[in-house]
C-alpha cells in the first residue's frame, strides 16, 4: 500500500477573494470559506486518514476543524506548513507593491524561487521547511492517506519540489484554488501526481467562485 499526501488548501478568506498579499497575517475564513470547510468535512468524513497535519494559522485550523469534529480526529500542527512570509508586502495589493517596491517586485515576478518579497521568504526557503514536514510524515507513516492542510504558495512550492519543477515557476506552473485538493502518491521511485486543484467536494455554487 502506498503513502498518499492529500494537500488541502484552506477555504476562502477576504484576501484570497480580493487578491491581496496575505502570508503571515493570521486572518479568519470568510463565511464562504467556512462553508467550504464544512463541505470538505462532509465529503471526506468516511475517509480513513493515517494522519492529519496542518499549518497552525487560523484559516487552516478553521478549514480542518469541521472534519475533526465529525470524525474525532486530531490535526497535528506544523510550523513548516505556514504560508510564505511576504515581508513588507503583507496586507498590500499587487498594485501597491508594484508602486512602492518596483525593483523587488520585478525580480520576484521573474523568479520567485530565488527572489523573495521585500523582507520576506524566497520560494526555496518555503520549500525547505515544507519538505521537512513531508520527511517527518514519511518517517512516521509507511502507507495510507495523510491529509496536509496548508496554503496556496506553500502547496505550490511543495508540489514543484516533489515533482521536479523549477521552484522559480511555482506561481505560473501550478494552480491551487481555495479549498482545492491535490493528491501525490509517494512511491519508491518518485512522487506521482494523482490529482491537482480538485474541488469536487464543494457544493456546485462554490466550485467556480472568482478569487486567488
Amino acid at each position: 500500500m502506498a503513502l498518499n499526501l492529500y494537500l488541502l488548501r484552506h477555504g476562502e478568506t477576504e484576501s484570497s477573494r480580493t487578491g491581496g498579499f496575505c502570508g503571515r497575517l493570521d486572518i479568519e475564513l470568510s463565511p464562504i470559506g467556512q462553508q467550504m470547510a464544512e463541505d470538505f468535512a462532509h465529503g471526506y468524513r468516511d475517509h480513513v486518514w493515517a494522519g492529519i497535519y496542518a499549518s497552525p494559522m487560523r484559516r487552516t485550523r478553521a478549514t480542518v476543524e469541521p472534519l475533526c469534529h465529525l470524525t474525532g480526529a486530531v490535526a497535528e500542527l506544523r510550523d513548516g506548513l505556514r504560508e510564505i512570509d511576504y515581508g513588507a508586502w503583507e496586507g498590500k495589493t499587487a498594485e501597491e507593491v508594484r508602486r512602492e517596491y518596483p525593483e523587488d517586485y520585478l525580480r520576484w515576478l521573474g523568479d520567485a524561487g530565488w527572489n523573495g518579497p521585500t523582507g520576506g521568504e524566497r520560494g526555496i526557503d518555503v520549500g525547505q521547511r515544507a519538505l521537512s514536514v513531508v520527511d517527518d510524515i514519511r518517517a512516521r507513516h509507511a502507507s495510507g492517506d495523510v491529509l496536509v492542510v496548508s496554503h496556496k504558495a506553500t502547496i505550490r512550492v511543495l508540489l514543484c519540489q516533489m515533482l521536479g519543477i523549477d521552484v522559480g515557476h511555482y506561481r505560473d506552473r501550478i494552480d491551487t484554488p481555495v479549498a482545492s485538493l491535490s493528491v501525490v502518491e509517494l512511491r519508491d521511485h518518485g512522487p506521482l501526481l494523482r490529482r491537482l486543484g480538485d474541488r469536487a467536494h464543494l457544493r456546485p455554487e462554490l466550485r467556480d467562485l472568482p478569487g486567488t
